[in-house]
């Protein structure tokens, strides 16, 4: 089979849910790195962005340097036997520590800790 016809999807953690009701899937852990070079390898037609999100786009765009092309957007309920994808994983955590900080004469406190780590996803079954 071509790239294609098994585009590579970008997730993130709005398409857990609905993504892994059905199937088997095989996932490891990635690096930034590692998920920039795979991502590199494709063509802008080869590759499905499966989320809306804001902040998600932000964080992989700006903040781990993923090469931003325009992607399409599909949304995405399950992938097919083979394919890949890869997951950016968010998690936030409490701060353990709050500073206040003025900006604009308003009072900001820090409240979270947001973490990203990459998955590569592959439907086996």
């Amino acid at each position: 089979m071509k790239k294609l016809d098994y585009p590579l999807l970008l997730l993130d953690n709005s398409n857990m849910n609905t993504l892994f009701n059905e199937g088997e899937y095989k996932c490891t852990n990635m690096t930034f790195e590692e998920a920039r070079e795979i991502i590199g390898m494709y063509d802008k037609d080869e590759l499905v962005l499966c989320f809306k999100h804001p902040d998600t786009y932000d964080i992989i765009f700006n903040y781990l340097g993923i090469p931003n092309k325009d992607y399409e957007y599909r949304k995405i309920r399950s992938m097919w036997v083979n394919q890949d994808g890869i997951l950016f994983k968010q998690y936030v955590t409490p701060s353990e520590t709050q500073p206040v900080i003025h900006v604009d004469g308003v009072e900001a406190k820090k409240i979270q800790n947001i973490y990203v780590y990459c998955v590569h996803i592959t439907r086996i079954k």
